[in-house]
């Protein structure tokens, strides 16, 4: 893969919490070009890099995707936010999958998913479940690069307040210092050093087709 190239990115999710902040990354990096953002609301993006496509996500389309080498899904919502376990699954797995089967046809290099530290298709939680799901979803799709990244806690400033995530967040701040070895990787972690890892993952050429990041991998993508 010749990373000298001026790449081109496709953003889904990319008015959310980590999406904006990607957006904001790919925008002033020199390895990139193009950005694309797929999102459901008209807005107001002034950067040149910048191709906004409004779309519905239940009628997402093969071209809406475009001839990008590299595809971030920033998409997720809570069963609260999302208003049931139904929605929150639509956004969560179908969305993603949706994406990334429309993505694999048009040959995209890599593909890079945040879902969470408790994944597993067999948990009791039907979240982690979920996030399960999609992950075994997108190895089954063969991409020639897939990246999963799997944060804890995240902290930092969301548009919603959540109550129990801000408790969370005060505790595990406190008890960072103490996790450590194998519980290195239930350490909180900040929205910007997840997206910075994103496009610092993008560019950083692996030997593996699956490559799953844990908190602790994540943040030493980050200089924050």
């Amino acid at each position: 893969m010749n990373m000298e190239a001026k790449r081109s990115a496709l953003v889904v999710g990319a008015t959310g919490f980590i999406g904006a902040e990607l957006v904001k990354l790919l925008c002033n990096s020199e390895e990139y070009e193009l950005v694309k953002m797929i999102v459901r609301r008209p807005g107001t993006y002034s950067h040149p890099k910048i191709e906004v496509l409004v779309r519905d996500f239940d009628k997402i389309m093969q071209e809406d995707i475009g001839e990008v080498q590299d595809v971030f899904c920033c998409l997720g919502t809570t069963i609260k936010k999302a208003g049931s376990r139904e929605a929150f699954q639509k956004v969560d797995f179908e969305y993603p999958r949706t994406i990334a089967a429309l993505a694999k046809k048009q040959k995209v290099e890599h593909f890079i998913i945040i879902t969470a530290i408790g994944a597993n298709e067999k948990s009791w939680s039907h979240y982690n479940r979920v996030k399960g799901m999609i992950e075994s979803e997108l190895i089954a799709l063969d991409f020639p690069r897939l990246s999963i990244l799997r944060p804890s806690l995240l902290t930092g400033n969301r548009e919603e307040f959540r109550l129990g995530e801000k408790v969370g967040e005060i505790i595990l701040k406190m008890l960072n210092p103490v996790l450590v070895g194998s519980a290195r990787k239930y350490r909180s972690i900040s929205g910007e050093q997840v997206a910075f890892a994103m496009k610092a993952i993008a560019l950083h050429s692996k030997e593996q087709k699956v490559t799953i990041y844990t908190s602790d991998e994540i943040a030493k993508f980050s200089p924050l």
